[in-house]
C-alpha cells in the first residue's frame, strides 16, 4: 500500500495508527489481515480523516499583532484600540486577513464535512474505476 501511495512504510504506519486510535479504522489480524473501516463509509467524513492526520489547529494565524503591517490590516474603527498592548484580543483587534481566512476555513470544513468516504467510492464505481462495492 505504501508503494501504491508513494509514501514510506513508517509514515503510513503512523497515519494508520492515528486513524485506528481515533476509531476510523480497525486492525484485522491474520495472514490476510490489515486494516478495515471501523464505521460505515457513509459515516466517515473527509473532515474526520484530515483532522486526525493533520490535527485540529487553525489553518491561519495572524503573526506579530504589534507590527505596522498588522495595524494596516486591522478594522479601522478598532485600530485605535489595537495600539494598546492589553487590548490586543481577537474580539477588539481583528486582522482583516484573518477574518477572510477564518471564513474560508469554515467553508472548507463545511465542504469536507459534507463529503464522506462513501461519496468518493460511489463516484469511483459510477466512473467504472472500482468494481461494485457494498456498504
Amino acid at each position: 500500500m505504501s508503494a501504491t501511495l508513494g509514501v514510506s512504510e513508517s509514515y503510513l504506519s503512523k497515519i494508520m495508527s492515528k486513524l485506528r486510535q481515533d476509531g476510523i479504522v480497525r486492525a484485522v489480524p491474520g495472514v490476510n489481515g490489515g486494516y478495515e473501516l471501523a464505521r460505515p463509509a457513509d459515516q466517515i467524513t473527509f473532515l474526520d480523516v484530515i483532522q486526525v492526520i493533520e490535527g485540529r489547529q487553525h489553518l491561519f494565524e495572524c503573526s506579530n499583532m504589534e507590527s505596522k503591517q498588522h495595524q494596516l490590516l486591522t478594522e479601522e474603527d478598532h485600530s485605535d484600540r489595537c495600539q494598546d498592548d492589553q487590548d490586543q484580543d481577537t474580539e477588539r483587534c481583528v486582522c482583516l486577513v484573518k477574518q477572510v481566512m477564518d471564513g474560508a476555513e469554515q467553508q472548507l470544513n463545511r465542504y469536507l464535512q459534507e463529503h464522506t468516504i462513501q461519496t468518493v467510492v460511489e463516484a469511483a464505481v459510477a466512473a467504472g474505476k472500482f468494481p461494485a462495492y457494498k456498504k
